[in-house]
C-alpha cells in the first residue's frame, strides 16, 4: 500500500474452484498472489486495499457463515473470522460486493488489478467503474487509470523472506525424500506409475503434496521434456528421469534426477551423465550476487558443449558451436527458472534490455540436460535413448549458494550406493496383478 500511494485502491480476487467432471472438483489451490496477501484459503473472495482509508485499509469480501453448507463442504472463516483469523480490517459477505466495491472506489485515482487472469472478474471491476461513471452529474468521480497490480506484487514475491525461504527449504527436502524412496523401490519391471506412487506417498505423509504433475521417464520417454504418460514398464539396462517436486504450505520445490533402473550406470550412461552434472555444478557456482541471470546458463552451455564434442554428438570449434546453437540439437532449453509460490514463479529475468542481476533472497532451479532420442542421426548408438536432466533449487546468499535440495543424490556412486541397500527380489510386470488396470500390492 506503500508503494501504490493514497488515491489507489487494490482489487484481487481469490481463485474459484473448477469442476473436474460433473459434479467432482479439482483440489481447490488458492491463487498465489491472493494468498501471498492475505493468507486467506477459501474460493469466493475478493481483497480491497485502499491505502489511507480511515474506516479499514484492508477489507475482505468472502463467503458468510452457513451451517448447512458447512456441513457439507467444509468450516467457512465468515466475517469474524476474516478479521479475526486473518488481519482484516473489515469484511463483508461476497454477495453484497455490487453494492460496496463501487463505493470503495469512487475518488480513487488508480485501480491496481492485473487483467487476464480472471477474466470474469475483469468484466465486474469494469462495470463498476461504468457504473461510477455514468453517475459523473451527481458528482461521483471514478478512477482514470488502471495499473496492473503484478508489477508491484511480483517484484515482491521475487526476493524470499526468512520465512519463505524455510518454506521452501521444507518443500525441498520433502521432495529429496521422495526422490530417495524411487531410488531405493526402483528395479526392472515396475511401471513407472508406480514410482510416482512411491514419490506422492513420501510427500503426503510429510504434509505436503505433488507442485505439479510429476514426470517420470524411463529409457526413450525420458525424451519428451514434458512427459505425463508415467505408464510404461522400466526396463533393465535403461535410464529412468524423474522430475518431481513437493508443495508444502504453497511453497514449491522442483527436482529432477535420474539414475539406472537396474541400479548401475553403464559406462555409456555414466559418461553422459558426468557431463550434465558437471554443467550443473558449473551453473549453480554462477548463482552469486552480482552476476546476471543468464551466467548459470552460459556456463552450463560450454560445458555442456564441450561434452558433446567429447561424446561424439557435436563436431567443431567451441566458440562456433556455441555462437551457431549447435547444441540446441541435444540440449534446448533454458538452464533454470525463479521459484517460489509458483513452480515457475514470478518475476522478470530481464531488467529493460539487460539480464537482471542476482540479489540475496532470490530462489531458482538449475536444471540442465542432454536428451538423445532413439534413432538421432549423428548419435553414437550407445547413448541413443538415453534422457538426462539434473535439477536443483538454489537459494542466493551473500554468500556461496544454497541448494535447498542437496539431500536428493546425485553423484554416481552416492545414487549406486544407495540403490544398492534397495536391492531385494524384483518384482516382474509378469507378476499376477501388476500392470494396468490392476491394483499393485
Amino acid at each position: 500500500m506503500r508503494m501504490m500511494g493514497e488515491g489507489a485502491i487494490a482489487v484481487l480476487p481469490a481463485a474459484t474452484e473448477k469442476v473436474r467432471n460433473r459434479t467432482s472438483y479439482y483440489p481447490f489451490r488458492q491463487d498465489s498472489d491472493f494468498h501471498y496477501l492475505t493468507g486467506f484459503p477459501e474460493p469466493d473472495a475478493v481483497a480491497v486495499l485502499v491505502p489511507g482509508r480511515k474506516q479499514a485499509e484492508y477489507i475482505l469480501f468472502c463467503r458468510g457463515r452457513d451451517p448447512v453448507a458447512e456441513a457439507w463442504e467444509g468450516r467457512r472463516s465468515g466475517q469474524e473470522g476474516a478479521q479475526r483469523d486473518f488481519g482484516a480490517d473489515d469484511s463483508f459477505p461476497i454477495e453484497d460486493i455490487d453494492e460496496i466495491l463501487p463505493g470503495l472506489l469512487e475518488g480513487r485515482e488508480k485501480v491496481f488489478h492485473t487483467m487476464g487472469t480472471h477474466p470474469d472478474f475483469d468484466q465486474r471491476v469494469i462495470g463498476w467503474i461504468n457504473e461510477l461513471r455514468g453517475q459523473a452529474r451527481a458528482g461521483k468521480t471514478a478512477p482514470q487509470e488502471f495499473v496492473s497490480l503484478e508489477h508491484l506484487l511480483h517484484d515482491m514475491r521475487l526476493y524470499k523472506s526468512p520465512l519463505e525461504v524455510e518454506s521452501l527449504r521444507r518443500a525441498a527436502r520433502i521432495a529429496a525424500r521422495g526422490h530417495r524412496r524411487a531410488m531405493l523401490r526402483c528395479r526392472p519391471g515396475l511401471f513407472e506409475y508406480e514410482l510416482e506412487a512411491e514419490l506422492g506417498h513420501e510427500f503426503r505423509v510429510h504434509g505436503g503434496t505433488h507442485a505439479y504433475p510429476p514426470i517420470v521417464g524411463g529409457g526413450d520417454n525420458a525424451n519428451v521434456l514434458h512427459y505425463r504418460d508415467n505408464a510404461a514398464a522400466l526396463q533393465d539396462g535403461d535410464l529412468v528421469l524423474i522430475d518431481s517436486g513437493c508443495e508444502h504450505s504453497h511453497y514449491a520445490s522442483d527436482v529432477t534426477r535420474t539414475f539406472p533402473v537396474n541400479g548401475r550406470f553403464t559406462p555409456a550412461q555414466r559418461a553422459a551423465y558426468e557431463v550434465v552434472l558437471t554443467a550443473q555444478r558449473a551453473a549453480i557456482a554462477q548463482a552469486v550476487a552480482g552476476n546476471d541471470w543468464d551466467a548459470m546458463h552460459q556456463a552450463a552451455v560450454k560445458v555442456l558443449t564441450i561434452g558433446m564434442v567429447e561424446l561424439g554428438l557435436l563436431k567443431g570449434s567451441l566458440n562456433k558451436l556455441i555462437k551457431g546453437a549447435d547444441y540446441k540439437r541435444w540440449y534446448m532449453h533454458r538452464t533454470g527458472h525463479w521459484l517460489g509460490m509458483d513452480v515457475h514463479d514470478v518475476g522478470d529475468y530481464k531488467v529493460g534490455e539487460s539480464w537482471r542481476e542476482l540479489e540475496p533472497g532470490m530462489v531458482m532451479t538449475v536444471e540442465p540436460g542432454l536428451y538423445v532420442p532413439l534413432g538421432a542421426k549423428g548419435a553414437p548408438k550407445a547413448l541413443q535413448g538415453i534422457g538426462i536432466r539434473i535439477e536443483d533449487d538454489v537459494l542466493v546468499t551473500r554468500g556461496k549458494p544454497e541448494v535447498l535440495s542437496e539431500d536428493a543424490p546425485k553423484d554416481v556412486e552416492a545414487i549406486e550406493a544407495l540403490m544398492a541397500e534397495g536391492r531385494g527380489p524384483a518384482r516382474r510386470a509378469s507378476d499376477p496383478g501388476h500392470g494396468p488396470g490392476h491394483d499393485s500390492p
